[in-house]
């Protein structure tokens, strides 16, 4: 037996599935187009999306992306298990190497949300706890994120300096130019960092994980005591992340975005 479509709900998702498969955001004329929608409809459609925020609008672009809520959903499956799952034992793997505290986080808004929490034995407890949400400019994690998501969808995060939040007296970006040469720095060194700017004496390292489409679905990152690690301790736990992000990509069937490029679908997708 069949299901009859609704068509209202038919056509939202088919607009959201249609601008997941986008490199960047689109004009809505085009969205029209391709999906066969009167022009009409798509703003309709667009407006609601829009106000619920699984659509934003670009104003002086005059294009349309997915929106916050849209990452909301994607962070949701993967709290349900499968990237928690999959992600727990590389992060285990690497923390019992390594010894220092792991985790594994994905793009919430403009939050990273914490999903796999390794703490190594006889370290200070962090504030990364499952389920936990930090501003993403702040953290390593969040930084290897934003560094491999197309700039326009970075530009949709944080377009003006009210964007941006501080934690400590150590301060991050608090632009977005600011943010934009940082996030420039994480791709040419292949890993994010960050000292201080999460919690006081305490410093962090991540590299991205990808999925099977070359999206950006979480990162991998280690947080240790900075004053007990030197240039040479700080290299071995940059490769440890790295390796890490490498082995979780891999059991994900994913692929690293090329240098240069950016991914074409902005969902966790196993």
């Amino acid at each position: 037996m069949t299901t009859p479509k609704v068509p209202a709900a038919d056509a939202t998702l088919r607009l959201l599935t249609f601008l997941a498969s986008r490199r960047a955001p689109v004009a809505a004329a085009r969205i029209a187009e391709e999906l066969d929608l009167p022009r009409s409809r798509t703003y309709d459609l667009l407006a609601t999306l829009v106000e619920h925020g699984y659509v934003l609008h670009l104003d002086q672009e005059r294009l349309y992306g997915l929106g916050p809520s849209a990452h909301e959903l994607s962070g949701a499956y993967a709290r349900q298990e499968p990237l928690a799952r999959i992600g727990r034992r590389v992060v285990e793997a690497m923390v019992d190497e390594v010894g220092e505290s792991g985790h594994l986080a994905v793009l919430h808004g403009r939050d990273v949300l914490y999903v796999v929490e390794e703490r190594a034995r006889n370290r200070p407890s962090l504030v990364t706890d499952v389920g936990v949400r930090i501003p993403a400019h702040l953290t390593a994690s969040g930084r290897a994120i934003l560094a491999a998501l197309p700039p326009a969808q970075v530009r949709a995060l944080y377009g003006s300096a009210g964007d941006f939040s501080a934690r400590t007296e150590v301060t991050g970006p608090a632009r977005p130019r600011e943010l934009r040469e940082l996030l420039a720095q994480v791709r040419r060194e292949g890993v994010a960092r960050e000292r201080g700017e999460v919690t006081e004496d305490l410093a962090s390292v991540a590299a991205v994980v990808h999925d099977h489409t070359g999206w950006p679905a979480a990162s991998v990152a280690l947080t240790y005591l900075e004053r007990r690690v030197d240039d040479a301790a700080r290299a071995r736990l940059e490769a440890a992340v790295q390796d890490a992000a490498a082995e979780l990509t891999r059991r994900l069937k994913g692929r690293s975005g090329r240098r240069g490029s950016h991914p074409v679908r902005p969902v966790y997708r196993t």
